[in-house]
């Protein structure tokens, strides 16, 4: 049985407007409709982000010891904050060119300002953050560009909301952009449904969840170098060093965090992600993102 979007009608309106399918094909009422389809610019631009930001979290472990970023390892954090600012915007002006109409940027306010919201009702507290949840089921729902844009706006409103910003907020954002991107890239999205997929999403969300805070260890790490301490940054050691001295520091300050976080986020997914799925399908069904607008003359 088939199906076509709940708004692609081709019916006039108040006014003359009217909507018509994307194509002459009719959809299955199970495929998935995209709120931004990645073209070839969008995907260059992510991956150069997604490069520069590789280089902005690892370079404690990129930059040899007697290179002049390790001379400044006090400096470079701030370095790439104000780099990553420049390129999350570019990338996400990118994607938003590539397609990102006025329904999708409602739908885009609706869920940043929702998952902001949540941030703070943990305020971070043993890892009490359920906004991850959220942006899990978002990315899976409505695909990996939208995913990028939808984390990476969550966290930068998130962090404007709880007095969050500094040099910290940037890495924030990159991460939070790929965290939700990734469960847009999970396999099965217009065929896995029922317990498979929260199955499947709770499991990404608690690695995904432990993967965020090892990335933003990264980010804060290198500022403790002046400290003198057996878990600190030292740059004038090796990568293996480094490297312990980096898991001893996770394992100190951290562990607790991100271990409380991947358990909320595997709760809520599967509590209440058979209802939360549910609804966004529904939304981006009635949404059509896919159907164009048209406008005709009004009959007479």
């Amino acid at each position: 049985m088939t199906a076509r979007p709940a708004d692609a009608t081709t019916r006039p309106a108040h006014g003359g407007e009217k909507t018509r399918p994307a194509d002459t094909r009719v959809r299955r009422a199970g495929a998935r409709v995209r709120a931004v389809r990645l073209g070839p610019r969008s995907l260059a631009a992510l991956a150069l982000v997604s490069a520069v930001g590789v280089a902005a979290f690892g370079w404690p472990f990129l930059a040899p010891p007697a290179s002049q970023l390790s001379a400044h390892a006090q400096d470079a954090p701030w370095l790439f904050a104000g780099l990553l600012v420049l390129l999350v915007a570019v990338v996400t002006a990118t994607i938003s060119e590539s397609g990102l109409g006025p329904k999708a940027v409602a739908m885009l306010g609706v869920l940043a300002a929702t998952g902001a919201a949540l941030r703070p009702i943990g305020a971070g507290t043993a890892g009490i953050e359920p906004m991850f949840f959220l942006m899990v089921l978002s990315g899976r729902v409505l695909g990996p560009g939208f995913g990028f844009v939808l984390g990476s706006v969550t966290m930068f409103a998130s962090a404007l909301l709880t007095g969050g910003v500094g040099p910290w907020m940037p890495f924030q954002m990159l991460a939070m952009g790929w965290f939700t991107m990734g469960a847009g890239l999970l396999p099965g999205p217009d065929r896995l449904r029922g317990r498979a997929e929260l199955l499947l999403l709770a499991l990404y969300g608690f690695l995904a969840a432990f993967a965020y805070g090892t990335v933003m260890n990264l980010a804060g790490w290198p500022f403790m170098g002046t400290l003198a301490s057996s878990i600190a940054f030292d740059p004038h050691a090796g990568v293996p060093a480094n490297l312990a001295r980096f898991v001893a520091y996770c394992l100190a300050t951290s562990l607790g965090w991100d271990l409380g976080r991947a358990a909320v986020t595997v709760l809520l997914t599967l509590v209440l992600g058979h209802a939360v799925l549910r609804a966004l399908r529904r939304a981006t069904r009635r949404a059509a993102f896919e159907a164009p607008v048209t406008f005709d003359a009004p009959t007479p």
